[in-house]
């Protein structure tokens, strides 16, 4: 891409966060079960909760999850989790408290981290 704008950082950076919720769960090898299925009467099963079904992101989307994450090396600490935060999707009033700052700081904060990958990716030809 020729031109990164701080929308588009933003929109890669919350695809990112989508295809790692899309991943497997990280599971301990080497451990089975060895119970049978317990079959269970249908007024049993009214507390359970349904299973989660979460179908698999592609390949190209893992690729473009893994160059998205590489981009926060560029940042902070603090910028990456405020980066992240917001990519997932959390409330300005958390992304605030975590930060103990007001909502206007914290966009502010958002946007320059936002600007910083942007330059990053557009590279020393911008702006000469």
């Amino acid at each position: 891409m020729a031109e990164w704008t701080i929308e588009t950082v933003a929109d890669r950076f919350i695809e990112a966060a989508r295809t790692a919720h899309r991943l497997p769960p990280v599971r301990v090898q080497g451990y089975f079960n060895c119970w049978p299925a317990i079959k269970r009467m249908p007024w049993e099963n009214l507390g359970a909760e349904p299973p989660v079904y979460r179908f698999p992101p592609d390949p190209a989307a893992i690729d473009r999850m893994l160059e998205t994450i590489r981009w926060v090396q560029w940042l902070e600490e603090e910028q990456r989790h405020l980066v992240w935060m917001r990519a997932q999707r959390y409330p300005w009033k958390d992304i605030c408290c975590r930060f103990a700052c007001d909502r206007t700081t914290a966009w502010r904060r958002w946007q320059a981290a936002l600007q910083q990958v942007a330059d990053s990716l557009t590279g020393p030809s911008r702006g000469t």
